[in-house]
């Protein structure tokens, strides 16, 4: 991501701040506002890459996406309707369909070969236990179908609600409804070994 500010830096000339909502800033963007870009970037770029992060679990193709992203948001900045779709679901939309683009591309099963996370014996046990426990968590996660993943991601890590999540998968409720049904009921499959240190560690 600091790469991809770095380039972005070196294009755009520097400009006092501005503010606004994104949609603001997409409107600004119509008249090749690249100040306007630059915060709509800073703005969002931390969230697209975690969602992107979450679904490959690979950071080169999480920056390649994200950037991706970014630089459709810039070409396409003319042909923006506002009244349309808010910013942040056209985003993630674009973001889950290059993951998945990118999903299609792997010839192996090679999330079978992710490692159990180590933990820091330095930090304290509590510490320790959760790194843990969300480690397990996000292996179990990589292992669920790429549809299952993405709705869980949206659902759980952006706090999307099923309307919204449909809305980006470009699905309906009831389907959105479905994966996250499933979803959930393969990660206690996959986790029902360490369903007690789970609940400990987030302090159910």
């Amino acid at each position: 991501m600091n790469k991809m500010l770095s380039v972005a830096s070196k294009l755009i000339p520097e400009l006092p701040p501005i503010d606004g909502s994104d949609e603001d800033l997409l409107e600004r963007m119509r008249s090749d506002d690249v100040e306007a870009y630059r915060v709509l970037v800073e703005r969002n770029i931390d969230r697209a890459y975690a969602v992107a992060m979450r679904v490959l679990k690979n950071p080169a193709d999480a920056e390649d996406v994200t950037q991706d992203a970014f630089v459709k948001a810039w070409v396409n900045r003319q042909r923006w309707d506002a009244g349309r779709a808010k910013f942040s679901t056209w985003l993630y939309r674009v973001i889950v369909n290059r993951c998945i683009d990118k999903q299609r591309l792997l010839k192996t099963e090679w999330l079978d070969e992710v490692d159990e996370p180590v933990a820091d014996i330095a930090d304290a046990v509590t510490v320790i236990h959760r790194q843990r426990v969300y480690g397990r968590l996000e292996d179990a996660l990589q292992r669920l179908p790429t549809q299952q993943r993405i709705a869980l991601v949206l659902s759980y890590y952006e706090d999307m609600s099923n309307l919204e999540v449909a809305d980006v998968m470009g699905t309906t409720v009831g389907a959105v409804e479905s994966l996250l049904k499933r979803g959930r009921k393969r990660l206690r499959e996959l986790l029902r070994w360490a369903e007690s240190e789970i609940r400990t560690g987030f302090g159910d």
